[in-house]
């Protein structure tokens, strides 16, 4: 009889594929294969699990008070690393020659434009829940399921950062040249009976040389200015100066698409200390051009934000979770905000007192 001897490279070659079978048997694949030199297979550490139905409940998920993908329209780009065209002012104001003879070639549009290199940035977050929170749920069926409600909590706080990012960048004074920027104070403050909100901002709106079509605003500076004497005036008419006006109102007044209102609130005190409770949008305002069909290429638009792939979420078995382990939640995505034409907006700092 003749006898067949394993190599090295197939024994290890059948070990791996023994291991791997087995994993999928028992309904786990806690290793990833890879192949190697030789085409020996080894055994590496497996990403982070993704599940799709948490992370289903982690895109369907959204705050409604919170305004940043309103603000900022979020736009899918092929890479972590993507380019972004930004076009000179006058670019899409230049009046080409547009005649053609009977057997010339038409005039071609030539566009010049910067191209900027950028990258999305990885934001993620972890809840740790227990399995006896988990062994619960499964035994009463009245209970959430602790796993989903997890990735709720954790988005919105991913949410939260989001909108502070984009409220950071968006209401920073040195992110616009002199001409499209003013601060307010004193009389001049919304919140004063003597100021006029009306002028301040249709002088604003005809001086831009792309007429803002939203205007982003503050809470604190919003309710100043929906019962202000003069803008009910303008809303109500017949002399009345007291009231409160509804923002699809305010929109309408100065021919705006979108009064859009920042409601949220933050903690600013350190971790261990006593709360200190402060608006994500502060007290200021921004009439801006926004363009939700443009992208890093094409269109042009105040501001944007590149996605890199979808929003995520899973768990993963943590035995140092408690006395019985537990699983950890992570939600995550990967995002740029940009001002891609700051010149397409106008800030009112210190809007209100």
């Amino acid at each position: 009889m003749k006898q067949t001897y394993l190599s090295t490279q197939t024994f290890w070659r059948v070990t791996a594929a023994l291991l791997i079978c087995i994993a999928l048997a028992f309904g786990v694949m806690p290793l990833d294969p890879l192949t190697v030199g030789g085409g020996l297979m080894v055994l590496a550490t497996a990403p982070f699990p993704v599940t799709a139905q948490l992370s289903a409940v982690a895109i369907a998920y959204r705050n409604p008070k919170l305004i940043a993908d309103d603000v900022l329209p979020r736009v899918p780009v092929p890479d972590q690393s993507f380019k972004y065209l930004s076009y000179p002012k006058g670019t899409f104001f230049t009046v080409p020659d547009t005649k053609v003879g009977r057997k010339s070639a038409p005039g071609q549009v030539e566009m010049s434009a910067t191209e900027s290199t950028d990258s999305t940035v990885d934001h993620a977050l972890d809840d740790a829940v227990p399995n006896a929170d988990i062994q619960a749920a499964e035994s009463q069926p009245n209970l959430p399921n602790p796993l989903m409600k997890s990735t709720e909590f954790v988005t919105d706080l991913l949410e939260l950062a989001r909108e502070k990012r984009t409220a950071d960048l968006v209401f920073a004074a040195a992110n616009y040249a002199a001409g499209n920027k003013s601060t307010l104070s004193g009389t001049s403050q919304w919140s004063h009976t003597s100021s006029d909100p009306i002028t301040a901002i249709m002088d604003a709106l005809d001086a831009m040389i792309v007429r803002a079509n939203v205007l982003v605003i503050g809470r604190a500076a919003f309710t100043k200015l929906s019962m202000h004497a003069k803008i009910c005036k303008a809303i109500f008419g017949n002399n009345t100066d007291a009231g409160i006006v509804q923002r699809q109102q305010l929109a309408a007044l100065f021919e705006l698409d979108e009064v859009l209102v920042g409601e949220g609130w933050i903690n600013t005190a350190k971790k261990g200390q006593a709360a200190t409770m402060v608006r994500v949008w502060g007290k200021h305002a921004v009439l801006a051009y926004r363009n939700k069909n443009a992208d890093t290429q094409r269109g042009t638009t105040f501001g944007l934000t590149a996605q890199w792939g979808g929003r995520i979420a899973g768990s993963q078995y943590d035995k140092n979770i408690g006395m019985r382990g537990g699983e950890i939640v992570r939600v995550g995505e990967s995002v740029k905000e940009l001002l891609a034409a700051n010149d397409l907006a106008y800030m009112f700092e210190d809007a209100v007192a």
